[in-house]
């Protein structure tokens, strides 16, 4: 259990329905999730009848996340789906009734329980139209911003193609969370589960990159764009990619002349980092304010004790609450109060 009994927000949980359609069939092509049910409390992530992940419970059951919750001293978690679910690469339209499936069950668990949920929705990436039309709807269903990957079919964030959905996320009020998926150089990293360990958190900064030297966030200063696992490699490389800015503006600058240290403080990252020292050198560098506690619940590679490390440090109760709440509600737009 936490030290003490902080108000305490996990901005990174995943959440799938109990029961997802057979849209396989309903397509009529393959590569979408499916759940089997092949014992009490646990289910088999099934990909075309290729297994994918086995998930307990707490993956759908919002009364076991509560129950877990309570036992972590967790007071809000928010929801968003499983990356693989984005179908980025399906027909647009396809992908569409994807995300609209997902958002409604993400979104009546947020209405059910308004005091220990928050909701991000899923977009149809591949085409803006169709993102933004979901992006409206899921505003008018109460989330309060949507998660993205790292990348859209191997296109960059920066892609023109994509900036109308960062803006309408600006004008509607609407955070963005971005999460690695579809690791790059996959196919080169079959063992030692490398596509998780190396590949995620490159995922990470090339998209913080992207939105660095492709001027998203110069344009859109007041887009809160938060990214997962602790900025991936983003942290640690700070150094190497301002040097290769000054060396190289030839290369790095053509599409913003600002220096990338200019946006340290403009994003938030989460808190999921699994060393104190690391902790410790993310707070100096991209300051305590932009901090979020993430976990990655309820899957194992992420922080098996919500909050834990947060706790753990020789720091004040006011910089641990800052970690624990008050940098995910700023990013997220909302106050303590609508959680009590």
């Amino acid at each position: 259990m936490p030290q003490k009994n902080l108000f305490t927000i996990d901005i990174h949980t995943h959440i799938l329905p109990k029961d997802i359609p057979n849209f396989k069939e309903k397509f009529g092509y393959g590569g979408f999730i499916s759940l089997d049910h092949h014992k009490p409390c646990c289910a088999k992530m099934v990909m075309d009848d290729k297994f994918f992940r086995e998930v307990d419970d707490n993956c759908w059951s919002a009364e076991k996340r509560m129950e877990e919750s309570d036992e972590q001293g967790v007071h809000v978690q928010v929801l968003s789906t499983v990356p693989v679910m984005f179908s980025y690469w399906a027909e647009p339209k396809d992908t569409l009734e994807v995300a609209v499936f997902l958002n409604d069950h993400i979104a009546d668990i947020v209405k059910r329980f308004p005091n220990r949920f928050a909701g991000l929705g899923t977009v149809p990436m591949q085409n803006a139209e169709l993102a933004i039309q979901e992006l409206k709807r899921c505003k008018e269903i109460g989330l309060k911003g949507i998660q993205i990957g790292t990348h859209v079919n191997n296109k960059n964030l920066n892609e023109a193609e994509f900036f109308p959905i960062f803006q309408a996320c600006e004008e509607l009020d609407m955070c963005v969370f971005v999460h690695p998926w579809d690791m790059m150089a996959k196919e080169h990293m079959d063992k030692y589960w490398l596509p998780w360990l190396v590949g995620m958190p490159a995922e990470s900064s090339r998209a913080i990159c992207s939105f660095i030297f492709g001027g998203v966030f110069e344009r859109l200063p007041q887009l809160r764009v938060a990214f997962a696992h602790g900025g991936g490699s983003f942290p640690s490389t700070i150094g190497r990619v301002s040097h290769g800015f000054e060396v190289r503006p030839d290369l790095c600058a053509v599409d913003n002349k600002k220096h990338p240290r200019d946006y340290i403080g403009k994003f938030f990252i989460d808190s999921l980092v699994h060393d104190p020292k690391m902790l410790e050198y993310i707070v100096d560098v991209m300051g305590a304010d932009k901090i979020a506690l993430g976990t990655d619940y309820p899957f194992p590679l992420g922080e098996l004790q919500p909050g834990q490390l947060i706790n753990s440090m020789p720091w004040e109760d006011a910089q641990k609450e800052q970690l624990l709440s008050k940098s995910a509600l700023d990013w997220l737009g909302m106050k303590k109060e609508d959680f009590v």
